[in-house]
């Protein structure tokens, strides 16, 4: 496949072990060419049915944007980009993708939707409608992960929001209607797309997360918390307990 996956989130979220585990599921199954770009290498990926090569910004490359450009010279399958930090690296990821390669990369952001705003919002008013256009045509889908310590207090879970742009979405984004993008994940189950707060409340539902921890990592805290005292008035026979009464200030603190 051709085109741009992109795993976001805030940092500490597992951004760079999930592209990691990518690369090395793509490294062990299949024979390509794969190149990564990373500031700093946190992963190093022997050979096995792929070849890969790794550059380090700061060591074997001056920069992403640079890198990026070296890198189309070398042949590549597959490019992995640590991250998308300016319009040159994005023009340059977006470029490789148009061009017949699969490209990896990370953002600092929390939703697919937001991931879509804050690429456009990069560039000038001038060149906003071309990356929409760009971005329709090549984008293959967003993960959007946060990492949840477990009511247990033992380990870690990870939440994701997924989009897989399905020629509905693309329109979307073509046509700078991102607000909209939400209904559409939410329509889009059967191709596994799910949002941040559906999976937020199904680690919590089944006691896996605490309500703490689903409200502060929740993109709709409020209707997270409204939806969390429905269920305890249903298990109290109707009756609000008191742990419920005690839930507003977690949201007004």
């Amino acid at each position: 496949p051709r085109g741009m996956f992109l795993v976001t989130g805030p940092t500490g979220s597992g951004k760079t072990s999930t592209l990691a585990s990518m690369v090395n599921y793509i490294n062990e199954n299949f024979d390509r060419h794969i190149i990564t770009i990373e500031e700093p290498i946190e992963y190093y990926h022997k050979h096995k049915k792929s070849i890969v090569n790794q550059r380090e910004v700061g060591i074997d490359v001056p920069s992403f944007g640079e890198a990026l450009r070296r890198v189309l010279r070398m042949d590549p399958d597959v490019i992995l980009v640590g991250e998308l930090r300016d319009l040159e690296t994005i023009e340059s990821a977006v470029r490789a993708a148009e061009t017949g390669h699969l490209v990896f990369s990370t953002l600092h952001t929390t939703s697919a939707a937001g991931t879509i705003t804050r690429i456009i919002d990069v560039f000038p008013p001038n060149q906003q409608e071309q990356i929409r256009t760009q971005l329709s045509s090549n984008l293959i889908a967003v993960l959007s992960q946060a990492l949840c310590p477990l009511a247990t207090g033992k380990g870690r879970i990870a939440a994701y929001e997924f989009m897989v742009v399905t020629p509905a979405i693309a329109n979307l984004i073509r046509e700078n209607k991102s607000y909209r993008i939400d209904s559409s994940i939410q329509t889009g189950k059967k191709l596994g797309m799910q949002l941040l707060d559906e999976h937020l409340w199904k680690f919590y539902d089944t006691g896996k997360i605490t309500l703490e921890e689903m409200l502060d990592k929740a993109r709709q805290p409020g209707a997270l918390q409204d939806k969390a005292i429905a269920k305890m008035r249903r298990m109290k026979g109707g009756h609000l307990p008191t742990e419920a009464e005690d839930m507003g200030p977690i949201l007004r603190t």
